[in-house]
């Protein structure tokens, strides 16, 4: 049993990726499918499928790597808001990650979404991670 589940998502991504997988194998929860999303629309994994197979299901994530150095794409992917620590920024505080080359995720009132879009709809929240 763990008490963080998006710090151990991201720990199995990361794993995986520094250890050269294709395919990572993740219990699957709603945040986590919103999270999983995001990535693959920001070009950060190559594909993902959700199996409900089981009673909480699962999320199959195909991890991308750059084709001539196989080395993978996601550089860093770093939680940010703990439970012991919340972390949240205000529409106009939202953090830049890597000079705008990186994302962070940010849970809003609107839903998950990128730094980026949560700023274009002008609304805050609590920083879950970055990833670049």
């Amino acid at each position: 049993m763990y008490t963080d589940p998006i710090a151990d998502y991201l720990t199995r991504i990361r794993n995986a990726s520094r250890a050269g997988h294709r395919v990572v194998e993740i219990p699957a929860s709603k945040l986590k499918k919103e999270i999983t999303k995001i990535l693959f629309d920001q070009g950060y994994i190559l594909s993902y499928k959700f199996e409900d197979t089981t009673v909480q299901g699962s999320i199959k994530i195909a991890l991308k790597y750059d084709k001539m150095t196989k080395e993978p794409v996601i550089k860093k992917i770093q939680r940010i808001s703990t439970p012991g620590l919340r972390k949240y920024a205000g529409a106009n505080d939202l953090p830049r990650v890597l000079n705008g080359l990186g994302i962070a995720i940010v849970s809003t009132s609107h839903g998950v979404m990128t730094g980026k879009q949560a700023k274009r709809e002008n609304v805050g929240g609590e920083v879950l991670c970055y990833v670049y």
